[in-house]
């Protein structure tokens, strides 16, 4: 049982096998309180239940809240490989949404996908200059991939999402490469001789052609929850620091030395510190600068969320950190930036974040203007907060990822195939966690 305490509201949340005959191990932390009357409950099974799971709220002995709920089996664990067959089942249970701006705007450039030039062209255009790129096939829904060039120790995230999908979905057969570098790679245009070629990357900007994913560091975030690591998606959202009017009216930035702009803003932060908490935390691309600028230590990320409004910007390519500052409760001051990571086409200027010039001339101006409108500059933040908590939940994530396997999939001109030097990534032992899979499974090899 959980006792929890809200002000003076005392209740528990109780997760159990539905039915008595079957008993799992089901790990259920402190609910999150979200400082806005709504809390984030999780928990994470260890075995599977056939009946499904019944979670209940009690105040005292009384249900609350329209409990009992009742989520109907079979309900699966994290490892537990057991695929729905039928995507379009499986798309309706998560209530994936039918368009996804960024994903139709993708693929405006791609009718058709050729394999066959891909397996020609990629080895010696991409991998050699970048040397980052996985090469995958998924063939009845296992996993195969090749990396081309060294620097693609990053593709255990992109394994990690992947095999985590097909353990959920049955995958549609697809090859496809995949740039786990940070900046995005195909710039040609639809009309250049050879024109573009579908390259998958974590991070799109204005001028490349790349089909975005969500960020690894995103996808990390959502697979490792309840897994020790403390900054994931979740568990920012119950620790968004004092409310709104106790939050101290600065602007903050903390990070590495990885954009020049980020120098800017510590200079400009020792000129107006009433206005801006500004620091460099570490040097390693303007490593002369440490003397002039200083250094300071690491700040914990919910330590963040004390200040009012927050400085991102980019570092390499886009700053991985906005959707973390976006589902905090402060104002979020975002730079112009080519950069883009796979939800940001949703969000809207001066609704759910304050924008900033490239420059960041216009940046004191703007922490000037929210401390002058102070109710406008809450709502603001709330918005935002509000958007990334719908387009940041777990399995909106798994439905984005989905929904550019199958669209990738539906142009492929040839069939996909195993090429030479593919391994095949394994599913997880599953040693621990009891796993009996209650779908009708056909034979697939029998296929």
């Amino acid at each position: 049982f959980l006792f929890v305490f809200s002000g003076r509201t005392q209740f528990k949340v109780v997760i159990k096998a539905l039915s008595p005959k079957e008993i799992t191990r089901i790990h259920t932390p402190l609910p999150l309180d979200r400082n806005d009357g709504t809390f984030l409950m999780r928990y994470r099974m260890y075995g599977s239940v056939k009946k499904g799971l019944k979670i209940e709220i009690l105040y005292g002995d009384k249900h609350v809240a329209q409990s009992p709920y009742i989520l109907k089996g079979p309900v699966y664990h994290e490892y537990c490989d057991c695929p729905e067959e039928d995507p379009e089942v499986w798309q309706n249970t998560l209530s994936c949404p039918s368009q996804e701006p960024q994903i139709t705007k993708d693929f405006l450039s791609f009718p058709t996908i050729d394999l066959q030039r891909m397996l020609k062209e990629i080895p010696s255009k991409f991998s050699q200059t970048r040397g980052a790129i996985v090469h995958y096939t998924i063939l009845n829904n296992r996993i195969y991939r090749r990396s081309l060039g060294k620097y693609t120790d990053f593709k255990m995230f992109s394994d990690e999402m992947l095999l985590s999908l097909a353990r959920k979905v049955h995958l549609p057969d697809v090859e496809f490469y995949l740039n786990v570098g940070d900046w995005p790679v195909e710039y040609r245009k639809v009309n250049d001789t050879p024109g573009p070629i579908p390259i998958i990357s974590w991070c799109g900007s204005v001028d490349s052609r790349d089909i975005v994913l969500p960020t690894y560091d995103v996808t990390h975030s959502t697979l490792e929850t309840l897994r020790g690591v403390t900054n994931d998606l979740l568990s920012i959202q119950g620790n968004t620091g004092p409310f709104w009017e106790n939050k101290t009216e600065q602007a903050l930035f903390r990070g590495r030395d990885s954009r020049e702009e980020r120098l800017y803003l510590v200079k400009l932060s020792r000129k107006n510190p009433e206005l801006l908490d500004a620091g460099i935390t570490g040097y390693f691309f303007f490593r002369e600068k440490e003397k002039e600028l200083g250094k300071v230590p690491l700040m914990g990320f919910f330590d963040f969320f004390k200040y009012k409004y927050q400085v991102n910007v980019d570092g390499t390519v886009a700053a991985y950190r906005f959707p973390y500052l976006m589902l905090g409760d402060s104002l979020v001051l975002k730079q112009d930036s080519q950069y883009y990571e796979h939800f940001y086409s949703v969000l809207k200027p001066w609704k759910h974040y304050v924008p900033v010039k490239r420059s960041l001339e216009d940046l004191l101006e703007k922490i000037k203007w929210a401390k002058e409108n102070d109710e406008e500059a809450q709502k603001i933040a709330r918005e935002g907060q509000l958007m990334a908590r719908e387009l940041l939940q777990p399995h909106r994530l798994y439905c984005y990822y989905y929904k550019v396997l199958q669209k990738y999939a539906e142009r492929q001109a040839s069939k996909p195939e195993i090429r030479d030097g593919m391994d095949l990534v394994p599913q997880p032992d599953d040693r621990d966690s009891v796993c009996s899979c209650h779908r009708k499974k056909p034979l697939r090899e029998d296929l």
